[in-house]
């Protein structure tokens, strides 16, 4: 069966996306496998290119730890983009079947399974934080305030030498539930920094799961496709490289979100926003949903306008305020987190859109003048914050007649804080995105969300190294996401394959 994108059912408009005749009648047994082999790759080569322990108790000095260092390093790092260019190869063949309406739902999610598994025994991908987050776990059990103190207070080098410089020495900036949730995987591991982050993986596995009971819902009322939307959020590389493989707490964060906007669109009101709640416990992000989820409650109540949002506005805040000094009483905390929100802020990179106009600005003054480059980025980013504080106002008044639409804008404000922060990491985009998922994309919109995904990826090294600034290696990178997003329209853009599979029947399929 050829992959081609002509196979739409012929009542669709062709810029839109096909529905599937069934959920999940059939499964692409060729693209799934290749996406578990790429997985199995990153996951054996993981353990030397990876951001593998600094003194490694399994590889160190074993048989096997020619794996991290010199031409073994290099070898593992090329087998491992290797993986990972299989995975996205699978999921972009995937994405043109869901597209064609030949697979559903069903399929989506075996896929989703076959590539996500491995990556649960991996070290960590593409980032060091999961030690971060050891040792922000670790600092409470033994008797620091995560909030006071960074981890370098701890008398535990082989803690602290694997947490990344730039946060050795920085309190945590991460709400009460994550700090109860990183002390509890502190507490189980013993010490075992391996164990921990298979451990920190699982728990913010509960993402997943979140996420697989909202974002059918929550399709539904945004007017998506649900095998389009699982394909996107949970398929995709941004979930399986960064949110699991990382992993990283915005999983977690993100699927409390989603499930908290469910539940209030259909009238469950104190329940979403108690999750939502739970959300900005995990990460702050998720409180810029609640203004908009306030709309959405107050559209469903039945008095005047101004009476409904006053009414929506105290039962939403008190639900807040309630669940959040629970939840801080029972992580035994304090909201010293408040001052760690301004840590990121250090971070300079030019994916955040002010900071890259700062940097540039900087760099074309500097033909002519030697500037302190730190004045022009402090004033882009005031400038930023000043243009996302106008877009989210204007998003917020737009969204007072509530529903999906108030959702909708919702999603574009998560998009504009991350990308309008004063620093901006790959997986901040999946804030928004995975609540927009559930919205109906036209194909090169896909194609364009399929690029930009493969490049976050590419965007840190394996090990965690930041590589914006490595412009060969940029270069390269763009050139694949490019390459990958066209293949979502075009079978085999390059025309060096016979792009064809038989499609295994899981039932019986109706003529």
């Amino acid at each position: 069966m050829n992959e081609s994108l002509v196979a739409e059912h012929p009542k669709q408009p062709a810029a839109t996306i096909a529905a599937p005749a069934g959920d999940g009648r059939a499964l692409p047994i060729r693209t799934i496998a290749l996406g578990a082999v790429g997985s199995l790759l990153i996951l054996i080569t993981s353990f030397g290119a990876g951001s593998v322990l600094v003194s490694d108790p399994v590889l160190g000095r074993g048989p096997l730890s020619w794996i991290r260092y010199g031409h073994g390093h290099m070898l593992a790092t090329i087998v491992l983009y290797t993986g990972f260019a299989l995975v996205v190869w699978a999921w972009v063949r995937l994405g043109r079947h869901v597209l064609a309406g030949r697979v559903g739902t069903r399929a989506v999610l075996w896929a989703s399974t076959a590539w996500i598994a491995p990556l649960v025994f991996a070290p960590p991908l593409f980032t060091r934080d999961p030690y971060s987050y050891f040792a922000y776990g670790t600092l409470p059990l033994l008797g620091f305030d995560p909030y006071a103190v960074g981890p370098d207070v701890l008398n535990l080098p082989d803690v602290v030498q694997n947490v990344h410089p730039f946060w050795q020495a920085q309190p945590a900036n991460y709400g009460p539930l994550f700090i109860l949730i990183a002390k509890g995987v502190a507490w189980l591991s013993d010490g075992s920094l391996i164990l921990g982050v298979v451990l920190m993986r699982v728990a913010m596995l509960a993402g997943i799961a979140l996420l697989l009971w909202s974002l059918p819902r929550l399709t539904r009322h945004l007017g998506g496709d649900k095998a389009v939307t699982l394909w996107l959020a949970i398929a995709g590389p941004m979930t399986v490289v960064h949110l699991v493989g990382g992993p990283h707490n915005d999983l977690l964060m993100v699927g409390l979100l989603a499930a908290g906007t469910v539940c209030v669109l259909e009238r469950r009101h104190v329940l979403g926003v108690f999750l939502v709640t739970l959300g900005a416990a995990v990460k702050v992000t998720a409180v810029m949903a609640l203004p908009f989820l306030v709309w959405v409650w107050a559209a469903h109540l039945s008095s005047t306008f101004w009476r409904n949002f006053v009414r929506a506005t105290a039962c939403a805040f008190a639900t807040f305020v309630a669940t959040f000094a629970l939840t801080t009483v029972i992580a035994d905390v304090d909201l010293g987190w408040l001052k760690g929100l301004q840590a990121p802020g250090n971070i300079v990179n030019w994916l955040s859109l002010p900071t890259a106009v700062g940097e540039f600005v900087h760099t074309l003054v500097g033909i002519f003048i030697d500037g302190n480059k730190s004045w022009f980025v402090n004033i882009a980013r005031g400038i930023g914050g000043i243009i996302f504080f106008v877009i989210a106002i204007r998003l917020w008044w737009q969204s007072r007649d509530g529903g999906p639409e108030a959702v909708r804008r919702m999603a574009f404000a998560l998009f504009a804080l991350a990308v309008l922060s004063p620093a901006t990491l790959p997986w901040y985009l999946t804030w928004g995105f995975v609540i927009a998922a559930a919205l109906r994309w036209q194909k090169r919109q896909l194609a364009i969300l399929v690029s930009a995904a493969v490049f976050l990826v590419l965007t840190y090294s394996p090990a965690g190294e930041d590589l914006l600034y490595n412009w060969l290696f940029m270069a390269g990178a763009v050139a694949v996401s490019l390459l990958a997003g066209f293949s979502l329209l075009r079978n085999d853009p390059l025309g060096l394959f016979s792009d064809r599979e038989e499609l295994v029947p899981r039932e019986p399929v109706n003529a």
